[in-house]
């Protein structure tokens, strides 16, 4: 016996998310993290796509919303050097917003440690051995080496993922042998910024916002922020970088003159990161009572989606881990995890590796593709298509016992009416319990299901379905009218 059941090894958005999950779902998870603190080095800058709704669903959005570090960007995102515009949309299909990744984790940690969750740092985990019953993790922590069990552990380690390795998964794919470097520099003298956002400098006169391609590689300029500059290079380097030493503001500079050949005044450094793109993804996400989410699971070669990728593997794996230790759990319900998460990664790769195809090139025939590619955006469908895909809100699982066009995909946000008062399939949600939602009075599909989820009854002006059988992580597992699906769909899902 253990008083854990699940180990998470890793202390970032993912294993966060999971924790806090697996908590609401009655799960007791124990966190190792090896670095005695919190990065200083900083990574992503925003998060977008579906994981804004499922933090919503789990009341959390508003305090992301107050984590904002920049004014709320415009609804116009890259992609392999061209852009979206989604400013035509009153509801854009990809929603984003401007949140250091320090500070998302700070606020994750909190809402973990709120539910139970104890987060142990300075702990790395060294070796791995499991049996038919448990996962016996071997740690090397401050006050010395020790073990801990438990039925299951996660692996939410990183694209490096130790636990991965431990577990003998594969992990195929590429590194490019391209190094992006980021800065955001207060706006020095002697430099002078237009109101079109292109800048002047003393050596090399007017550069253009946007991205200025040269044999050396690619420099990036913009602005989100009034007197903050935002400036990228992207250099081909066969090595790899070491993303635990920080980069400098002379590092920056040094590759800003090497892609174009002068200097370009740099103030007062307000974030300085670099990166390298892999395309990866890990050959299966569970072995044995090993599991892996996040970067362990999938490295992606554009900015954007990792996290939201990462965070929704969490949100998936979580109630089904729960109701595996608790007994509760149907066959082969855990395995539902590699089968939708996997294909949701490999669907990911595929966007993001076709960015790399667009970005990467620059003879003219490159030039040719990204105009072509930039005109086809223009139409509101494909602007709409594609950014539902960077999104991952396009993304349908195969449900039993239920035809419905809603059926697994993700559930929409309904105003509901109920004897209680107003309310919304977000508020129903917010306790990470699958919910059976009748909309059109059906006792006997209530009575079925009574016992196995939530059952509720509320009223919708838009009423998609007459019920919906909607499963923690937001997806909806059934809907329509017919008690022999519902049947179906329950056992299916929740025994």
């Amino acid at each position: 016996m253990t008083d854990v059941d699940v180990i998470i090894v890793g202390a970032g958005p993912t294993g966060l998310m999971l924790a806090a999950e697996l908590r609401l779902a009655g799960a007791r998870p124990l966190v190792l993290e090896r670095r005695p603190e919190q990065g200083k080095t900083p990574k992503a800058h925003g998060l977008s796509g579906q994981i804004l709704d499922l933090l919503h669903h789990r009341g959390l959005l508003e305090k992301v919303r107050g984590l904002f570090t920049d004014p709320v960007p415009p609804h116009r995102f890259p992609f392999g050097g061209v852009h979206v515009d989604l400013t035509r949309f009153d509801e854009p299909p990809l929603k984003a917003l401007s949140v250091r990744q320090q500070s998302l984790e700070r606020l994750l940690e909190e809402h973990a440690t709120e539910l139970g969750t104890e987060v142990r740092r300075g702990h790395e985990v060294v070796g791995l051995r499991q049996d038919d019953e448990s996962v016996t993790a071997e740690v090397r922590g401050p006050d010395g080496a020790y073990e801990v069990t438990a039925p299951y552990l996660v692996g939410c380690d990183g694209g490096r993922s130790p636990v991965r390795s431990m577990a003998g998964i594969g992990f195929p794919g590429t590194t490019y042998p391209e190094v992006n470097r980021i800065g955001q520099v207060k706006i020095p003298e002697g430099l002078t910024v237009h109101d079109d956002g292109d800048i002047e400098t003393p050596e090399l006169g007017r550069i253009k916002a946007g991205f200025t391609r040269t044999d050396a590689g690619v420099f990036a300029l913009g602005s989100l922020t009034p007197g903050i500059l935002f400036i990228q290079t992207t250099e081909d380097d066969p090595g790899e970088v070491d993303d635990d030493v920080p980069m400098t503001l002379a590092e920056l500079g040094d590759s800003i003159r090497r892609v174009l050949g002068g200097d370009v005044p740099l103030g007062e450094p307000v974030r300085l990161s670099r990166y390298q793109f892999s395309a990866r993804q890990a050959e299966r996400y569970r072995e044995g009572r090993i599991l892996l989410a996040g970067d362990a699971a999938h490295l992606l070669p554009s900015t954007g989606t990792a996290i939201n990728v990462g965070m929704s593997d969490s949100v998936n794996l979580a109630w089904k881990l729960a109701a595996e230790i608790q007994g509760r759990a149907p066959e082969g319900l855990l395995d539902t995890y590699h089968a939708e998460r996997h294909a949701a990664g490999a669907r990911a790769l595929l966007q993001s590796r076709a960015q790399v195809a667009l970005r990467r090139g620059h003879d003219e025939a490159a030039e040719a593709l990204r105009a072509v590619f930039q005109e086809l955006l223009d139409d509101e469908q494909a602007a709409r298509r594609l950014a539902s895909h960077v999104a991952g809100t396009d993304t349908r699982y195969p449900m039993p016992g239920s035809a419905h066009a809603l059926a697994g995909t993700f559930v929409p946000e309904l105003a509901l009416e109920t004897d209680d008062g107003p309310t919304s399939v977000a508020g129903l949600l917010r306790a990470a319990r699958p919910v059976l939602l009748d909309l059109a009075g059906r006792p006997e599909l209530r009575e079925l299901a009574r016992g196995h989820v939530d059952v509720h009854t509320a009223k919708a002006e838009d009423r998609p379905a007459d019920v919906l059988l909607i499963r923690p992580d937001g997806y909806v597992a059934w809907a329509g009218d017919d008690a022999e699906g519902l049947r179906e769909a329950l056992a299916a899902w929740f025994g």
